[in-house]
């Protein structure tokens, strides 16, 4: 049973989003999160969210923690950064988890550069938000699925060519949760830090009020090389024949 007093602590940093048709989410934070950047300490605000299955308050989601298993499953969260509620300009990224590339900084991909980057630029532009998506693992197939996907990979097949062997669609991602909570937080346009102009498409369609992307390229090796041509080809995103060329 959870004090009172810790329920007061908690319960004025918790908020139910609601949409009529879709699952209620638990919004948590901020929480100031002190972050090692190069050669800085950044603070930003930080905030995760639950998707719940059942109508709940607040009080009823602390109440069913402890039997909720949440440490098998996966939350996503987002750092936030500045006056990102009223500030002109903001910028985001949507950054889909990458087990391997953010935390192992493998070199088959440029996920890892792309989340320190990220943050790096959102802090130059003086606000922004970096949402880390932790149910994106191998474009939504999973961490499991992901590494027999990397061993095709190493058998000829690209990206897109794995997915669908093991009977997956390209991209399975949804970024309606995400959505939802960047609406929580701020009502004004934001730029996509992305490469893909079809993914910002893709997201104004479902909501997203975005007027302009930033492209993020680097990291580019003989490791990934194949990786990233095939996004260009097979994905949409921003063509960098020149940077490509180099390593080839």
């Amino acid at each position: 049973m959870i004090s009172e007093k810790v329920k007061s602590l908690l319960l004025n940093k918790m908020k139910l989003s609601k949409k009529p048709g879709q699952p209620d989410l638990c919004v948590v934070g901020p929480v100031q999160l002190p972050v090692q950047l190069d050669n800085q300490v950044v603070t930003f605000n930080w905030y995760t969210w639950l998707r719940l299955d059942e109508k709940k308050s607040e009080e009823e989601v602390l109440e069913s923690l402890t039997g909720a298993s949440l440490a098998s499953l996966q939350q996503s969260s987002v750092l936030v950064y500045g006056d990102f509620e009223e500030s002109d300009q903001a910028v985001i990224r949507m950054h889909s988890i990458c087990h391997t590339g953010d935390i192992f900084g493998s070199k088959r991909c440029d996920c890892g550069y792309q989340l320190r980057e990220s943050m790096r630029k959102i802090v130059a532009n003086g606000s922004g938000a970096l949402f880390y998506l932790a149910d994106h693992e191998g474009r939504g197939i999973g961490l499991f699925s992901k590494s027999l996907a990397y061993i095709l990979q190493q058998e000829g097949f690209d990206t897109v060519e794995a997915n669908h062997a093991l009977g997956f669609e390209d991209d399975t991602r949804s970024y309606q949760d995400a959505i939802r909570v960047l609406s929580e937080l701020r009502a004004k346009p934001v730029t996509l830090i992305t490469n893909n102009p079809k993914k910002l498409a893709a997201l104004q369609e479902s909501g997203l009020l975005a007027d302009n992307h930033i492209p993020l390229w680097g990291d580019i090796s003989d490791y990934n090389k194949n990786y990233l041509a095939t996004k260009v080809e097979k994905s949409g995103h921003i063509p960098l024949k020149e940077k490509l060329a180099s390593h080839s």
